[in-house]
């Protein structure tokens, strides 16, 4: 692609580091998904409870998330995401030797953590590395490395739960996932720290002693607020559909191992171009329309794959458009919240709005569970995601069309703006935290 052809030297390398991670992370977050049946079966957990480990992960991950960028403010990006990598994969490995429902709760609490992490930070450095005309799409193109680590958890699923017992491959399953996170912090011992985060440092905008509050300071605060409450919708919706499609599939759609592998794979394809086409999208139209156009498709054809009543056939290949729209926002998301913020508190801001978004959406897949006693799996799905995903498209409007600005053209904005409110810049000293 001409795209990859036009990067320099390191930013190629920072992508290849970015992407890795991002895949490893759904990777061994996915994995998950995919034992919820057996360990229904296995320990005899309720689906509540089964709900509950999907979203103790999510919750710590918001909180995980918005420590890393206050951290990767105060201390590079590079170095806080190799601390994230070895976090989750320990956290990952572990649970595969955990032996009762409590000790898992437990792990999955500190892969969260991790989880949350990588992607805030991840997302924030690819952002500053690229230059504004590409941004969008080459941070997109990051996201997809999701579909990849999603692919890889189904095939890993299909083949250990085809050749192995129930009791022995989920535990197998995590054990596996957690191998490549070694082969990431070797990629990235190459990548450095980008330039505008060095001149921010430099210039005094940003240094060790930036404060976790900044971001709620009245210039930023509105900003934060919505841009928070579009990411709760956006994986709000996101998480009801993934934590429990193969469940869905499994015992509603009463599909084998091997074949509940087989419609996932599909899915996971669809998610695939669905991020690619969601960053091309958000480069060519804007942030906001690229946005709102995949969450009113996803919304859609989540209805239709559910409530319409279908062949295996037909749900096999109606898997493709059902992954490529459920998944096409978030081709852009990344690169709009590294937009919406100035570099002295951009991964804070940038982690904590999309990890508040995660904790707010880690409730749904606890709630489908809930629901699920007195309607449908299925019925419960749509009704959650739906929901969430109606607050995405109100939020959206009220937050500014970013596409093709540069991040020093951000920071003069957020300048002019603090400088009318009595501050040089956000984040460096407990005396500039108030007009």
């Amino acid at each position: 692609m001409n795209i990859f052809r036009s990067l320099t030297p390191v930013e190629r390398r920072t992508f290849y580091a970015a992407f890795g991670g991002w895949s490893l992370d759904a990777l061994d977050y996915m994995v998950y998904t995919f034992v919820i049946a057996t360990l229904i079966s296995v320990w005899g957990i309720t689906k509540q409870e089964a709900g509950f480990l999907g979203t103790v992960a999510l919750l710590c991950s918001a909180v995980g998330g918005w420590i890393a960028g206050i951290l990767a403010d105060r201390h590079g990006r590079v170095r806080v995401l190799q601390i994230t990598v070895i976090w989750f994969g320990i956290a990952t490995l572990l649970i595969g030797f955990a032996q009762n429902y409590n000790q898992m709760l437990v792990l999955r609490a500190f892969q969260g953590i991790g989880f949350g992490g990588e992607w805030a930070v991840g997302s924030v450095l690819m952002g500053e590395v690229v230059c504004a005309p590409h941004r969008g799409r080459l941070v997109g193109y990051v996201q997809s490395g999701w579909a990849i680590g999603w692919a890889i958890a189904a095939l890993l699923y299909s083949a250990l739960f085809s050749f192995l017992p129930e009791a022995i491959a989920w535990r197998v399953l995590f054990c596996v996932s957690a191998v490549p996170a070694f082969g990431i912090i070797l990629l990235r011992r190459n990548v450095p720290e980008p330039e505008v985060f060095l001149k921010a440092r430099k210039s005094g905008k940003t240094s060790s002693e930036s404060s976790l509050w900044a971001i709620f300071l009245r210039p930023l605060l509105p900003r934060t607020i919505l841009a928070s409450l579009l990411c709760a919708g956006m994986l709000g919706g996101s998480y009801a559909v993934t934590t429990w499609l193969p469940t869905y599939l499994k015992v509603e759609r009463g599909l084998t191992v091997l074949a509940t592998g087989s419609y996932l794979f599909v899915i996971v394809m669809g998610s695939f171009f669905g991020f690619l086409m969601g960053a091309w999208l958000s480069d060519k139209l804007g942030r906001k329309l690229a946005i709102t156009l995949f969450t009113l498709l996803a919304f859609g054809s989540l209805y239709f794959y559910i409530h319409v009543r279908l062949s295996y056939v037909q749900t096999l290949i109606l898997g493709l458009p059902l992954g490529f729209c459920s998944v096409g926002s978030f081709g852009g998301i990344g690169a709009y919240l590294t937009e919406l913020f100035p570099s002295s508190c951009r991964a804070n801001g940038q982690g904590f709005s999309y990890n508040f978004g995660r904790g707010i959406g880690a409730l749904f897949p606890a709630l489908v569970g809930l629901l699920s006693n007195k309607w449908s799996l299925g019925s419960a799905i749509v009704i959650f995601s739906g929901g969430a995903y109606i607050v995405a498209i109100a939020v959206i409007f009220f937050l500014p069309e970013t596409r093709g600005i540069s991040i020093e053209a951000v920071d003069a904005e957020w300048t002019r703006k603090l400088a009318k409110s009595g501050l040089s810049h956000v984040g460096a000293n407990e005396q500039e935290q108030t007009s």
